[in-house]
């Protein structure tokens, strides 16, 4: 049976206490990553937002939508490099429906 791959949206938050450099990095970092395993299909930073209510004593940070298909056994992994990666505050991947 073929791989077969399937749309996705993932959207993940940058600590702004690390500074602009390290957040550019980390958003350069997920977009390689996304890139090598799948096809990015939409790039969309919205900037610094504040936070409804405060996460881990911050009240603003960095925002990244990110369109893109893979195949289903790298979400796992994607999730999983989100976590131990420093300065990821808040992130989540969606299947989108067809």
């Amino acid at each position: 049976m073929a791989k077969t791959n399937a749309s996705y949206e993932t959207i993940f938050v940058v600590d702004l206490r690390l500074g602009e450099e390290v957040v550019k990095s980390v958003v350069e970092k997920f977009t390689a990553l996304i890139a090598s395993n799948g096809e990015i299909v939409e790039v969309n930073e919205w900037g610094k937002r504040r936070f409804a209510y405060p996460i881990d004593d911050a009240n603003e940070g960095y925002y990244v939508l990110v369109s893109f298909t893979a195949p289903a056994a790298f979400i796992a992994e994607l999730e999983r490099i989100y976590h131990i990666t420093e300065g990821v505050m808040r992130a989540i991947t969606v299947k989108k429906e067809v």
